[in-house]
């Protein structure tokens, strides 16, 4: 964002109009949450505490009542904050917890994406004063002590009622806990054209449709089965069969002509007695498997879901990869090689044109990525971006904030999905999901966003009470939207 003002400033548009723009947003969220009470706005040092300054002068103009508080001494604010404070021509008090008094709106216009240091000491104590009075809060472009990057909080941090960001979001608005904190997100544009984005360069995205929409399979008038891919689902032993089965129907549901479950000899009853659309293949030990893979068509794998944890999933995952062909490992398939991941990746590497998707919750991904680089790497998007390089896979890292990484780079923050969503085979319904986009040959990394954001989206839909079956039912009425 640093750069993108700069190169907007560089280009003719002053500071100070930057400024401007960006309070007038502020003091309109403000205005909307404001019935004639009083407005406190705490101001910062910096240009956050600038903006903080024009959403003053901006609410007084429009008849509010406006008290502004200002951390450190107002002559030693510089550049376009000086100017925006000069222009405010009421009082300025010296920030602190009393400052809070009896205030209707608080704005907060403390610290911005930029913080450096953990909030400590009085401000602290200021911070948790704002919390405790439940008063509405509009949080100018973070909740003052959530870190724009990480969504970490540094010290403390404001619980916004509503954030007002500006051009572009940030990771700290997507990544948790600064996410929960940030209430209702507002994005304002300044003044900032897209066009700078072209020099940035950017390779962090929020999932959603406009990062892969036009790469989601749509099937043509003339198509038939055979040309919608045929994914196989790897099945677990005979009391493990309900993992690939949920897998599979999710393969289907999106779009994939044909789904096969492989199946050891002993489960093949149990299978049959469940499975209709999705067809059911013998495929006994790591021979069976490879018998499986003989046939082309099967063009997409997913091996993982209740696959058991031994040498014989580890055998089969690499006798998977061996047949060059996009793959989705999951679960099982990833923590069997907790002991060694050197040997996964190895076998990944061996096709490094073949698409790999990795897709491991928290525990699993600690199991596998061991590496004492990885473990350090920092936040998760920095981790799963970390991993991705190592691995020479695509990331899928689960949790409320998944978060999608691509061996060049590219990762993607996903923020729909609800927290009923955790629930038992709902990772299976997942992987399912991104096989199936896989089989239609749609690009692994766009694949994987995919199927994360529509995962969340059937979920929301869903709602309270959702349990994995339900995924792959309701999954068509949100397809539909993209008919």
């Amino acid at each position: 964002m640093g750069e993108a003002d700069r190169l907007t400033i560089e280009g003719g548009v002053p500071g100070e109009i930057l400024m401007e723009n960006a309070g007038c947003a502020v003091a309109a969220a403000t205005l909307a949450l404001n019935r004639g009470r009083e407005v406190l706005v705490l101001c910062g040092p910096g240009n956050n505490g600038g903006d903080g300054f024009v959403a003053a002068r901006h609410l007084a103009a429009a008849g509010r009542r406006v008290r502004v508080a200002l951390l450190g001494d107002p002559s030693r604010l510089t550049g376009d904050a000086a100017e925006m404070a000069a222009r405010w021509t009421g009082a300025v008090e010296p920030l602190s917890a009393d400052s809070i008094g009896k205030a209707g709106v608080i704005v907060d216009a403390l610290f911005g994406a930029g913080l450096s240091k953990p909030i400590e000491g009085p401000v602290a104590a200021v911070v948790a004063a704002i919390n405790r009075s439940q008063v509405p809060v509009v949080a100018v472009d973070v909740p003052s002590g959530v870190d724009g990057t990480s969504g970490e909080i540094r010290g403390v941090a404001v619980r916004a009622t509503r954030t007002v960001t500006f051009f572009r979001l940030k990771p700290g608005h997507l990544l948790l806990p600064g996410r929960e904190l940030c209430g209702e997100l507002k994005l304002a544009q300044i003044g900032i054209e897209d066009g700078v984005l072209e020099e940035i360069a950017p390779e962090t995205y929020a999932n959603g449709p406009r990062l892969w929409g036009d790469r989601l399979p749509r099937p043509r008038p003339q198509s038939h089965k055979y040309d919608r891919g045929h994914a196989l689902v790897v099945s677990g032993g005979p009391w493990n069969t309900g993992a690939a089965r949920l897998s599979a129907r999710a393969a289907l549901r999106i779009g994939a002509g044909l789904v096969t479950v492989a199946s050891p000899t002993a489960a093949l009853p149990s299978n049959a007695a469940h499975l209709t659309a999705v067809m059911l293949t013998e495929a006994e030990g790591v021979a069976g498997l490879a018998r499986a893979l003989e046939d082309a068509r099967r063009n997409a794998v997913l091996i993982g879901p209740a696959a058991g944890v031994n040498e014989e999933t580890r055998q089969r995952v690499q006798v998977t990869l061996g047949a060059r062909r996009p793959v989705v490992l999951d679960a099982d398939a990833l923590t069997c090689f907790a002991d060694e991941p050197a040997r996964l990746f190895k076998a990944i590497e061996a096709d490094a044109d073949r698409a790999v998707v990795l897709t491991p919750h928290e525990g699993e991904f600690r199991r596998l990525f061991t590496d004492a680089d990885l473990a350090e790497a920092g936040t998760r998007l920095e981790r799963a971006r970390a991993a991705a390089r190592t691995s020479g896979a695509v990331i899928v890292l689960k949790g409320a904030d998944t978060v999608v990484a691509a061996p060049d780079g590219r990762a993607a923050i996903n923020a729909d999905a609800p927290a009923w969503l955790a629930t038992a085979g709902s990772g299976d319904v997942l992987s399912g999901m991104a096989v199936g986009l896989l089989a239609q040959q749609m690009p692994a990394f766009e694949a994987a966003a995919a199927a994360v954001w529509l995962h969340g989206a059937v979920a929301a839909e869903i709602g309270p009470g959702l349990i994995a079956e339900d995924l792959s039912e309701r999954l068509p009425a949100v397809l539909a939207e993209f008919a």
